[in-house]
């Protein structure tokens, strides 16, 4: 039978059990990850957010949810994995972390949803501050960057894809739905809701809107197209003819890394060779990474505040005129670590000696770059490109593989959202092993 003295002890057990639970500052461990992001965005700058916010005489309304509340959860919820504004809403009711983030604010999957892409501006501002203070803490080497292009799976089925006659089927099927509708208002107003008329009326805008983008869309795929069959009509010829997707008109058939072709979005993600800290990241539709190693590494050095002083990337992400500009700059030449592409060797001789010719002419920078990548020392340099695997990786283990939202635009928004999880979960980590070596 417990004695006096062990029934006290109970009692005290029980009173401050009690106290943690309705304590928030007892919920969780003193190192945990909520913790350490909540500290972290007490030191940024987000008055940007709050103005955005100002209330407006004449106005009626719910107050608005903390933008910095919005900004921590939904970087708290990048770095789990949580990518749904539904399940982060659940979880602002149901897990004890996010609960404690919250501390009480009112959230709505809507408010958390449209917040996430609405702020891409102040995203990448931040992206460049937190890396100018990881930088000056000593975190991480920025003289040297490997660029990479990954594929994200875009929201749209490959069913949505039409050509420019079903476009216009789909159109005419749309404004047929426009005029059935007044028709039906006009004969009978209280035939439905006001509330049912608008939601039906919001949805043709909509549907016209997308076919309006998908259009241009077309127009765009058919210009690049034209363009390339200057260089080789053959290809051009033999291909099927444009199709634009209904569902993200923005979106483009890929060939993916696993060989399926589905609608994605080429990502560029530019890294520290040293540690995997993201300098630049960039949304785009290119089914291909060609010249698109010189704007990353310029995007890279404007973030740093200083030169880049080597480059990494895979074989055709530069062209020859781009890797000459990088290496010729007077102030901050660039070294490119790209391999050239394989010449073929089942040529005619009038091929070779052309293409010798052709060499002999090119400017000293890019016969330099030939001979440097055939170098050991290059060899060596190059093993260090498959670092940007581990963030590509990284990446897409916290779901940025597959994308819940449409458009250019929306997808760079969460770009940068990834990209401020990913650096502070290095910077974190890399600050967590200096504490234990202290």
């Amino acid at each position: 039978m417990a004695g006096r003295g062990d029934a006290r002890v109970v009692v005290a057990n029980r009173a401050q059990l009690s106290w943690d639970l309705i304590n928030p500052d007892g919920w969780l461990a003193p190192d945990h990850r909520a913790r350490l992001v909540v500290g972290f965005v007490e030191t940024l700058d987000l008055t940007v957010l709050y103005a955005n916010i100002e209330a407006r005489e004449g106005t009626v309304g719910r107050p608005a949810a903390d933008p910095a509340v919005l900004f921590t959860l939904w970087l708290l919820a990048t770095m789990d994995g949580v990518g749904s504004a539904r399940e982060l809403d659940r979880l602002t009711s149901q897990d004890l972390a996010y609960r404690w983030v919250a501390c009480g604010v009112p959230v709505n999957y809507h408010g958390l949803a449209d917040f996430r892409v609405a702020h891409a501006d102040v995203l990448d501002d931040l992206l460049t501050k937190t890396l100018a203070a990881f930088m000056a803490e000593g975190l991480f080497d920025a003289d040297e960057i490997v660029v990479d292009g990954t594929k994200i799976k875009a929201s749209a089925g490959k069913s949505s894809y039409k050509r420019a006659l079903h476009l216009d089927e789909a159109e005419a099927k749309a404004k047929a739905r426009v005029v059935a509708l007044k028709a039906e208002v006009d004969a009978d107003p209280a035939a439905s809701s006001k509330r049912t008329q608008a939601a039906r009326a919001r949805g043709l805008r909509q549907t016209q809107e997308r076919i309006e983008k998908a259009r241009a869309k077309l127009a765009e795929i058919e210009a690049e197209k034209a363009e390339r069959a200057k260089r080789s009509p053959k290809e051009v010829a033999e291909q099927k003819e444009a199709r634009a997707s209904l569902t993200d008109p923005q979106a483009r058939r890929m060939r993916c890394a696993d060989g399926t072709v589905r609608a994605s979005y080429n990502v560029q993600i530019a890294a520290t060779t040293d540690h995997g800290f993201v300098t630049a990241i960039m949304a785009t539709d290119r089914r291909n990474d060609s010249d698109l190693a010189r704007p990353m590494v310029e995007e890279s050095e404007q973030r740093l505040g200083r030169p880049i002083k080597r480059v990494l990337a895979d074989t055709g992400f530069a062209q020859v005129d781009d890797i000459a500009a990088l290496s010729s700059r007077l102030e901050a030449p660039v070294g490119v670590y790209i391999h050239p592409p394989k010449d073929r060797t089942d040529v005619k001789p009038a091929t070779l000696l052309r293409r010798q010719k052709e060499r002999e002419r090119e400017p000293q920078t890019i016969k330099d770059w030939r001979q440097r990548m055939t170098t050991s020392e290059a060899e060596a340099v190059m093993k260090k490109r498959g670092r940007i695997e581990r963030v590509n990786a990284n990446f897409k283990n916290r779901g940025f593989g597959t994308l819940l939202v449409r458009g250019l635009a929306k997808v760079q928004a969460i770009g940068l959202w990834h990209a401020l999880a990913h650096n502070l979960t290095i910077a974190v980590r890399l600050k967590t092993i200096a504490a234990a070596a202290a």
